[in-house]
């Protein structure tokens, strides 16, 4: 049964919202580069040799990005800033190409790159050498089978739900492919990609790797706009079946059933990237004995509520939509066999949720925080970093002795320590010990990359209330 909460605090919703900068547009006239030094001169500056061949000659299309943006590709990074595009040249065509070569200052080569003209990410490097269009779609199905093929060890009889593409992470820049049962998730998020050619070669390779029920392609309207992306199609994108519905499907995550819609929901409609965690809280929550009352707070669809279901004796879940909770409730009915728990869900703000029952003493075993990403910019980490503190401070005034606190954070742009600080100056305003068990990112089918720091997104910190 869904409960709406009706109060919510002054100038607080669910999540700070923080709006991008105004995207650069890359102008489409002619700007040629500079002429590429000798080698004589690179030797003399000390430059590392240039990635397939020659650089960028006086007149050939191609960009040429400032000294911070080519330190950084040849650190490992695959962005380039439309403010750190010096100039760029195009050939005279009504529409933009969709893969630019890209140099340093002195014409020396960096590589080839996607193009979005008018995004931020103005360059999102896919090659280190020169290649045109043909070997980047060979370089993109090999690609795209290797990540694929990493992840099939992760599907089982348990789990057959799994991010099998991570963008950059894969060396796909702006590529996601998600599994959610027989049904796989298509999402092009660069102005590069749109394309026909690019999608007939990800599901040629998918039914090949993984022979699905069906592929659909799924917009985010957000980088829809940024990228300047046309509508897809509303027909999927393969069927196995002409006559089948393939909208509404269920998908296995730790043995536990879940409904997905492609139509609904956020992201690519579930949020793969906390599964491990899901379990992690269940188990934590048995071996600390905090398996009487939890709390799930933006549960979504109720991941972790179901979960802490499996050992907890009542759970509920709070969040902002309802058609979330909706989901939620169908997904506790197709598990009531294995759930002994009590589960109710409660529609309203999570700030005015968790103010109103701290201040009226209420009490829980385990609680999980699992909000939206609160800093979209560096601009809005202090905020961001506010409304964590606040959220953590509520919940650490509500934790038993010996109790669970699992809380998480999405946003790239706050730090394992800022976060750690956060919930440290929480605890010492609730007069409360907290012991660290674990720190814990996103499920292995969500890679880091080391060189890519925006692929360490999700951070999540297990702890024990004193």
């Amino acid at each position: 049964m869904t409960k709406t909460h009706t109060e919510r605090p002054e100038g607080k919703r669910r999540a700070p919202k923080d709006r991008e900068p105004k995207a650069s547009t890359t102008s489409k006239r002619r700007i040629s580069p500079p002429r590429p030094s000798s080698r004589g001169d690179a030797s003399r500056q000390g430059a590392p040799e240039k990635a397939g061949g020659a650089g960028l000659s006086h007149s050939a299309p191609g960009a040429v990005v400032s000294r911070r943006a080519a330190d950084r590709l040849r650190r490992g990074h695959l962005w380039v800033y439309a403010s750190d595009v010096e100039s760029i040249t195009l050939p005279d065509a009504e529409t933009p190409p969709a893969l630019v070569p890209v140099a340093d200052s002195r014409g020396l080569l960096l590589g080839t790159a996607l193009y979005s003209p008018t995004s931020q990410i103005a360059l999102r490097l896919v090659s280190r050498e020169a290649i045109g269009e043909a070997e980047w779609l060979e370089l993109m199905a090999s690609r795209l089978r290797q990540a694929v093929g990493r992840r099939k060890p992760m599907l089982d009889g348990e789990n057959d739900a799994c991010r099998l593409c991570f963008s950059e992470a894969d060396e796909l820049p702006g590529v996601i492919v998600d599994k959610y049962g027989p049904l796989i998730i298509l999402q092009l998020l660069a102005r590069g990609l749109d394309s026909t050619a690019v999608r007939e070669k990800c599901v040629r390779v998918l039914r090949e790797e993984m022979a699905p029920a069906a592929i659909v392609e799924r917009p985010d309207p957000r980088v829809r706009e940024l990228e300047g992306l046309a509508a897809p199609s509303q027909e999927p994108l393969w069927l196995a079946d002409a006559g089948a519905k393939v909208a509404s499907t269920r998908f296995r995550l730790n043995g536990l059933s879940f409904h997905y819609d492609a139509n609904a929901g956020q992201k690519t409609g579930a949020f793969l990237d906390q599964h491990a965690n899901y379990a992690a809280a269940r188990d934590w929550a048995r071996r600390l004995g905090a398996t009487g009352r939890a709390l799930d707070v933006c549960c979504y669809q109720g991941g972790f509520a179901l979960h802490l279901a499996e050992v907890c004796r009542r759970v509920t879940g709070v969040d902002t939509s309802r058609a979330s909770l909706e989901v939620a409730e169908k997904n506790l009915e197709a598990n009531r066999p294995r759930l002994a728990a009590e589960v109710d869900w409660v529609e309203g703000d999570a700030f005015a949720i968790l103010r109103d029952w701290s201040d009226a003493g209420e009490s829980f075993d385990a609680i999980v925080l699992d909000p939206p990403a609160f800093a979209k910019t560096k601009r809005a980490v202090e905020g961001a970093l506010r409304g964590y503190k606040e959220l953590n401070l509520r919940a650490l005034r509500m934790v038993r002795p010996g109790g669970l606190l699992v809380t998480c954070s999405c946003s790239h742009h706050v730090g394992w320590a800022e976060l750690e600080a956060a919930v440290a100056a929480a605890a010492a305003d609730a007069a409360r010990r907290v012991r660290l068990l674990e720190r814990r990112g996103a499920a292995p089918d969500h890679p880091v990359v080391l060189n890519l720091p925006e692929t360490e997104y999700l951070k999540c910190l297990v702890l024990e209330v004193e």
